[in-house]
């Protein structure tokens, strides 16, 4: 009985001698793929990588990883003169392959979700735009615009769409023409924009956008993504 207790306590000991030292390659693993991760045509404030599944070195000898999850934080890119910011995005990555010597990686599938801010959005717009929610899945977007030498304020609700998976329209239901020619020209060519989105990781694809009180919220979906190195590229790469 006594060797079997002293077998037992051998068991346990090396079992989390086991687990501390799995979690500790999980945690340099984890820094060392955050660190890594760069964003070409754009930048990003901060990411977070983080490792699922246990035990994670029987995962590395077996050179596949179940799930890794990446959180960019403040993705920013600029198209035709403006810059549009990702205020975060979150990305589960499934069944992710290990190559070359561990660097490289490319996850089977993928899903996630990524979130503009409407005050992200409003610095995307023109100048003196601003863009809140308007309730029902619509934004509210103001502007001012100068017609026979007074300055008109106007508020039109707009539907926000995605054009081919990497372009967010703003486009108004309806503008108010109050009887003066050309007024809804005017307001439509302050009020309506688009602006198109890059520096996501190569292979990830933008689905659907839903406007929420928080922001827009953008589904994220892709297969075969490619993270060489943990880096990202500009979506116009892909």
């Amino acid at each position: 009985m006594r060797a079997l207790r002293i077998l037992l306590v051998i068991v346990v000991v090396l079992g989390g001698i086991f687990i501390v030292v799995d979690r500790a390659a999980v945690y340099f693993a984890e820094s060392e793929a955050a660190g890594q991760v760069e964003v070409i045509g754009g930048t990003v404030d901060s990411t977070d990588v983080s490792i699922r599944g246990f035990p994670f070195l029987t995962q590395v000898a077996g050179s596949a990883l179940d799930q890794v999850d990446i959180r960019l934080t403040g993705i920013e890119t600029a198209a035709g003169g403006r810059r549009i910011r990702i205020s975060v995005m979150n990305a589960e990555l499934h069944h992710v392959t290990l190559a070359d010597g561990f660097s490289s990686a490319i996850a089977a599938r993928a899903t996630g979700t990524a979130t503009i801010s409407y005050e992200d959005l409003t610095h995307a717009a023109d100048d003196g735009v601003v863009v809140e929610y308007g309730g029902n899945g619509k934004v509210k977007v103001t502007g001012a615009i100068d017609i026979l030498g007074r300055t008109l304020t106007r508020s039109v609700t707009s539907t926000v769409t995605l054009v081919d998976g990497r372009t967010v329209r703003v486009h108004a239901d309806e503008v108010p023409g109050e009887g003066i020619p050309g007024l809804e020209g005017l307001v439509r060519r302050k009020t309506d924009f688009e602006r198109e989105i890059g520096a996501l990781p190569s292979g990830l694809k933008l689905q659907r956008i839903e406007p929420t009180k928080d922001g827009l919220e953008i589904s994220v979906t892709g297969s075969d993504i490619r993270l060489a190195g943990y880096r990202t590229s500009d979506s116009r790469d892909r």
